[in-house]
């Protein structure tokens, strides 16, 4: 596709089911100090991170994320809110990425990068100095999945929420707080996701790759109100590494 929308992901706030009241309780559960460093490993257009940063004085981010078009994003609401001497943002290979130890470290969504939650743990508790602050932010099942569901996340190694903070205290980590998305916050994510894509085909219904945009909304709807709505969740661990 050249014009067609390739990034569902244009009318989202955050690429997680995440609100505005539920971010800033979870940045307030961070406690950056001044002149700490929070690193956001998968940090898609660091929109988690900026307001972080935009919350403490003094602070500085780092954010890293494999998509470009995330990365452009992000760098564009940097510039526009004139954060560019506190954050950087870089096109990378998170697992790769060297940067020094963090205070406070983020990692939403990205497990998939070290291939599941425990090998994510371990990850960044390498990457964070003594007594350091871990925001993990990941799947787990609310219920068993059915075969729809396993066959989209059959591969990405969630567990049941208990299993999932028994990973993080094995890992040598306290859990400080523990929140979880609502439905409602599933169903915005998931809406937007979709919405995107709908109004450029309102917009551009005879164009010549309109069928394959319908396409892949269709199945992503497919799979989550017939697949995963409701069996899926998401939850959001505060860690302190021991």
């Amino acid at each position: 596709m050249t014009d067609a929308p390739l990034n569902g992901h244009a009318l989202l706030d955050f690429n997680a089911p995440l609100s505005d009241a539920k971010a800033y309780g979870l940045i307030g559960g961070l406690r950056p100090a001044p002149g700490q460093l929070i690193v956001d490993y998968g940090c898609g257009w660091a929109e988690l991170l900026l307001r972080a940063v935009e919350h403490q004085p003094g602070v500085t981010g780092i954010g890293v994320d494999s998509d470009d078009y995330a990365i452009a994003r992000g760098r564009a609401n940097v510039e526009s809110r004139g954060l560019s001497d506190r954050v950087t943002l870089a096109l990378a290979d998170v697992t790769a990425f060297d940067t020094d130890p963090a205070d406070v470290a983020v990692s939403i969504g990205a497990s998939h990068a070290w291939g599941d939650a425990e090998a994510t743990l371990e990850a960044m508790r390498a990457r964070l100095k003594p007594g350091g602050t871990l925001l993990l932010g990941d799947g787990f099942w609310e219920r068993e999945p059915n075969a729809l569901a396993r066959g989209i996340f059959g591969d990405a190694g969630f567990t049941p929420l208990p299993d999932l903070v028994d990973l993080a205290l094995a890992g040598g980590y306290r859990l400080l707080n523990l929140t979880t998305a609502t439905l409602d916050e599933w169903d915005d994510f998931e809406s937007r996701w979709c919405a995107s894509r709908e109004r450029w085909l309102l917009a551009n219904p005879d164009h010549p790759e309109a069928d394959v945009v319908r396409g892949i909304v269709d199945d992503h709807r497919e799979g989550w109100l017939r697949g995963y709505r409701g069996a899926l969740g998401f939850a959001y661990l505060t860690l302190a590494r021991r």
